[in-house]
């Protein structure tokens, strides 16, 4: 089994910051890439930014100069910094990892809620 936890949402002025963390925990022998995706109401889900194990990474249009994915493989988490935050940011929030288990394997975690909002 693997989990995934995540945390760092909540309510944010426009133009504020808050940083997402989302750490993977259970039967984990190798970890590919890691990233994060939203979705906000009556929206679909959107691939917002994610980091290979070599530390590429690969930003939605919406959010480049902004966000900033990083990861700590020694403790199997991923970061999102999101600064400069805009109304049109409010979303779910969702992490996920892929690892090695024979092929490529996708986990997910519980969603985090951020909205910006004066």
């Amino acid at each position: 089994q693997v989990q995934l936890v995540e945390s760092g949402g909540g309510l944010v002025q426009p133009g504020g910051s808050l940083r997402l963390s989302c750490a993977a925990s259970g039967s984990i022998r190798s970890i590919n890439a890691m990233g994060w995706y939203r979705q906000a109401p009556g929206k679909q889900r959107e691939k917002v930014a994610s980091i290979t194990t070599g530390g590429s990474t690969n930003y939605a249009d919406s959010v480049k100069g902004r966000f900033a994915i990083s990861r700590d493989n020694a403790k199997n988490t991923v970061y999102l910094q999101m600064n400069s935050l805009k109304p049109e940011d409010t979303a779910v929030y969702y992490c996920y990892v892929d690892l090695v288990v024979g092929g490529i394997r996708r986990y997910w975690g519980q969603g985090t809620q951020v909205t910006v909002s004066s």
